[in-house]
């Protein structure tokens, strides 16, 4: 698809920026907890640049901009720095994410990790590819073999023991669980097979629609917390649960009872 090339170089006109600029920025706050650098605004720029002057009639979702909408209903979904926090810490742990929406419907998605080199592609319909080799999900069968991923939303320090009551669930019943804090390469990984299921709240649609893609053409399957699909792009993201498809039924049945009985113990 004549998406696939453009989104290859916006990515990597993004990760171009990351990575000179990794230990070199300073950062301001947005929230108690939502970081923002000069990398942020400057990656989103580049990114902005390379999918403009090849399609500049399309929209954009980008993080740090306001939503574009166009009468042609192409939509290009951007996070420009996932894992700010991580960024700004100097902990190599983010990602350029982008995804190409047709529609409403999410056609092309990549994310790239420019300190491990590692680029994640997928087409609908055409698979998903890490550096060009083909990805499938794990095949763990049972949540009490399967290694977890997760995140804390903005309003953690809020909702601090909620969030953790989730953890404590899984962590009793999986082999253990994982928090690197830039849900893209959550997805990523899930989709290469190093983790088996990864939930998180209140999560916005640039960090998920380019991984979301890439975790279904793995193999694997995202949903909500009712195991249903995400009804629209504006709805992506806020309950966020992927799987290999093999452990989505007992996770849903994990979250479905602490919900049920909220944070208490």
């Amino acid at each position: 698809m004549k998406e696939l090339p453009v989104l290859k170089a916006a990515l990597a006109a993004g990760g171009k920026i990351l990575a000179a600029k990794f230990r070199k920025v300073t950062y301001k706050l947005k929230g108690r907890a939502n970081l923002l650098t000069e990398a942020d605004l400057a990656a989103q720029k580049a990114v902005l640049r390379v999918i403009g002057a090849a399609f500049p009639g399309d929209g954009f979702m980008a993080e740090e901009s306001p939503l574009r909408e166009t009468p042609n209903g192409r939509l290009w979904i951007i996070d420009p720095l996932d894992g700010t926090t991580n960024y700004a810490h100097g902990f190599p742990a983010a990602a350029v994410s982008i995804a190409f929406s047709e529609r409403g419907v999410i056609k092309a998605g990549g994310v790239y990790d420019p300190f491990r080199n590692e680029l994640f592609l997928a087409g609908k319909g055409g698979g998903a590819f890490i550096n060009g080799k083909k990805l499938a999900v794990s095949g763990v069968t049972a949540l009490s073999r399967a290694l977890l991923v997760t995140g804390f939303a903005y309003d953690r320090a809020e909702r601090a023991e909620f969030y953790c009551r989730f953890f404590s669930d899984f962590m009793k019943i999986s082999h253990d669980v994982r928090r690197m804090g830039a849900a893209s390469l959550d997805l990523c990984w899930l989709a290469a097979g190093r983790t088996d299921g990864y939930w998180e709240f209140g999560l916005k649609p640039w960090d998920v629609a380019a991984g979301k893609l890439i975790v279904e053409e793995s193999g694997g399957k995202v949903t909500d917390f009712t195991g249903r699909a995400w009804k629209d792009i504006a709805s992506m993201g806020s309950e966020n649960l992927a799987t290999n498809g093999r452990i989505h039924g007992a996770m849903l049945k994990v979250i479905d009872a602490r919900l049920r009985a909220g944070a208490g113990p």
